[in-house]
């Protein structure tokens, strides 16, 4: 459909857009300034686009659509470069066995998926799935014994790369015989004193503090409550009868146990890939994008419990897991 654009437009358009002039992206582009204005006049004459208007003292000036121009030429330079780096370690042999890693929290059928991407661009290479808290596989991404991790946010480290995948909503678990599940949604008031099933504060501490912030400034407190490691322990908990627990919507239930969603308030969970900026498999760049791509076009299916963030009255605010901490573990905030 568009087989007339080339790299070059959006290399040359983003630096004449950039410099505000052709001649001066002609000079650092080492071409000709007619050679700039004839592929400038072309991409948009085939894309009716106009990027620029021309001003009285030569200079040019970005239109609205000129300005996203830049920033995605600047993608579309930069999914270029990670092709061929990708291509390139390939041909070298230079990827061998790779080890990607997962939280409990994560949506699994997500992970199995960013896992089988990377067999089906290299059927002939291993790939070995491993799981742990956040702070572990971090841990192990800086000690190269992981490649790349599936993790809730927020998390930040100035060696990673991060980047966010997708954002789920959060709804209360049940039993289908509580007095509760008679309603069809349900209000933050009706977990005072009925939720009492969360992730272990300890396998998830700045969760837990973010998760006490915003209950509390919706009118609930957490008097007593049950921990669980793993989304199905919580599941265990709520069926034999010890309170309600927040789940990620779409989760897996087990027989007996239902869903509700919460009115009044916008809870949902991120989940992000993380991988080192300068050791990494150089096939996890194209992959990421490739996922983030198949889940715009709704597939895999949107589950995943990872980061809650809630919207009350406008203000957005953000419940995780545990931030990388400080020495002497060699990883900071």
């Amino acid at each position: 459909m568009y087989d007339w654009a080339e790299f070059r437009h959006f290399l040359y358009l983003q630096k004449v857009l950039e410099k505000g002039g052709f001649r001066i992206a002609a000079e650092e582009l080492h071409t000709s300034q007619p050679n700039l204005t004839v592929q400038a006049r072309r991409f948009q004459d085939h894309a009716s686009v106009c990027l620029f208007r021309k001003l009285k003292n030569g200079q040019i000036r970005p239109t609205e659509t000129g300005i996203a121009f830049i920033t995605l030429a600047r993608l579309v330079l930069e999914v270029r470069e990670e092709v061929i780096d990708a291509l390139v370690a390939i041909e070298r042999g230079e990827i061998g066995i790779v080890r990607f890693g997962s939280t409990p929290l994560v949506d699994q059928d997500l992970f199995r998926n960013f896992c089988a991407l990377h067999k089906e661009l290299l059927p002939r290479i291993a790939v070995r799935p491993t799981h742990g808290d956040a702070v572990l596989l971090a841990k192990e991404i800086l000690d190269g014994t992981v490649d790349a991790a599936m993790i809730t946010l927020p998390f930040t480290h100035p060696d990673f790369h991060i980047v966010e995948l997708r954002g789920d909503k959060i709804v209360v678990c049940l039993r289908r015989d509580h007095p509760l599940a008679a309603k069809p949604v349900l209000q933050v008031s009706d977990l005072r004193g009925n939720l009492t099933v969360i992730y272990h504060p300890q396998r998830h501490p700045d969760a837990h503090l973010r998760l006490l912030e915003l209950l509390s400034d919706a009118g609930v407190t957490l008097d007593g409550y049950s921990c669980a490691s793993h989304p199905s322990e919580m599941q265990t908990l709520v069926k034999e009868g010890h309170g309600l627990a927040l789940m990620r919507e779409g989760t897996s239930l087990e027989e007996g146990l239902t869903t509700r969603y919460l009115t009044g308030v916008n809870w949902t969970v991120d989940t992000a890939i993380i991988y080192h900026k300068q050791r990494y498999p150089k096939t996890i760049p194209v992959l990421v994008k490739r996922l983030k791509r198949i889940l715009r076009k709704g597939n895999p299916k949107s589950n995943g419990l990872t980061v809650l963030r809630s919207e009350q009255g406008g203000v957005k605010h953000s419940l995780a897991e545990p931030r990388i901490q400080s020495p002497p573990n060699n990883l900071s905030r």
